[in-house]
């Protein structure tokens, strides 16, 4: 058995849908691979799901309009409908482009991750954790798409709690993005802080150190290279004593696969087990937590986290060895921007990686310091 996962929560529910088995985004597109289904697939193939799935509901144009301008709701719905985004929709709300392509029946899609993290956010409020994998799409604009997202299922998760009446609620993304559109979507309200680790440098260019909005943000942009040692650093010595003093209701976390050493859209060097590890250490801050996937372009790093994370929160041990069923979902994988000589066998073996350790560097303590201070 694998220490990581020596359990955590025996009332943990994961919510999901049979719609991200459908074909999306395309050709080349780095998001055009099998994700959320491999990473449960293989957790089912563990006996880990039985029992604990809840469908996620399709988000209406009611609950989309609370964060969502009328006119994008509207422009995507259209341009699904028809096939074509014109020229004006394009320029305006960032659809059918490389980044953010038009694809049959991406309304539907987005709008189901929407309403995955809403209702995980309503089974969380129970008491438990909650695990929605096809969320964390954080970069979403109120006015249209960014960052291969459509719309922004993480501030609906949030909102969710707040509906409910908490009044501290504490959002941390883990993936190797800035989670900008959360933080901007909640920066001047004063019953939410966000707390952003992500690779400086990267996709979208925010979230830097000294960015705070109004003292309820705070973010921890760290160099080229992060090892497991280096994040358990600023969980332990920045995000966890941040939660301390807030002492949150509930929590958000976005853990995103792609901070995974072989990632090919992060230059970041972490284990499985320091993701999993650092969503627990937040988690164990709050009564209710909702838990979104994000970000992840490797499919056999991110199947085999996402699939690690889920057994993790529930309170399964990890098997030493996965079963031939799931090794055979893992061989039979691809992926254009991932090159075959770069694929580790354990990728195709393994539940949990190896540790990829290495020295804390004075840069990564200087950001946990700086942090701390109020």
């Amino acid at each position: 058995m694998t220490e990581i996962t020596a359990g955590f929560q025996n009332d943990a529910l994961v919510v999901m849908s049979e719609i991200y088995r459908r074909a999306a985004y395309g050709r080349n597109h780095p998001l055009a691979i099998p994700r959320v289904e491999t990473a449960l697939d293989i957790a089912a193939d563990l006996g880990w799901i039985a029992g604990r799935n809840r469908p996620s509901p399709v988000a209406d144009e009611g609950l989309l309009a609370r964060f969502h301008t009328p006119a994008w709701i509207a422009a995507l719905r259209e341009a699904d409908a028809a096939g074509v985004v014109s020229a004006a929709v394009r320029s305006r709300h960032g659809l059918g482009t490389m980044e953010n392509p038009l694809f049959r029946g991406v309304f539907e899609r987005a709008a189901t991750s929407v309403g995955g993290s809403f209702e995980a956010a309503r089974l969380a409020l129970d008491g438990r954790i909650v695990f929605h994998p096809a969320g964390g799409t954080h970069h979403g604009r109120p006015d249209g798409a960014s960052g291969f997202c459509y719309f922004n299922d993480p501030v609906f998760a949030v909102l969710g709690l707040l509906d409910a009446g908490l009044d501290r609620v504490a959002y941390v993304d883990l993936d190797a993005h800035h989670g900008d559109g959360v933080e901007n979507a909640f920066a001047a309200d004063p019953r939410v802080h966000t707390v952003s680790i992500h690779e400086a440098g990267r996709f979208p260019g925010t979230g830097a150190l000294d960015d705070r909005r109004e003292g309820r943000a705070r973010n921890l942009p760290v160099p080229r290279g992060l090892v497991d040692d280096e994040l358990a650093h600023l969980i332990d010595e920045a995000v966890v004593p941040i939660l301390k003093r807030l002492a949150p209701q509930a929590v958000v976390v976005t853990c995103g696969a792609d901070p995974l050493l072989g990632d090919p859209l992060s230059a970041m060097r972490l284990s499985n087990r320091a993701l999993i590890a650092a969503t627990l250490a937040v988690v164990a801050r709050a009564p209710r937590a909702v838990v979104l996937g994000g970000g992840g372009y490797n499919p056999w790093t991110l199947a085999r986290h996402w699939a690690a994370l889920w057994g993790a929160l529930a309170g399964f041990p990890a098997p030493d060895r996965l079963p031939e069923v799931s090794r055979r979902r893992l061989a039979a994988l691809d992926c254009d921007l991932v090159e075959e000589e770069d694929r580790d066998p354990a990728w195709f073996e393994t539940l949990i990686d190896r540790p990829s350790n290495g020295p804390v560097r004075d840069e990564i303590r200087a950001i946990a310091a700086a942090i701390r201070t109020p």
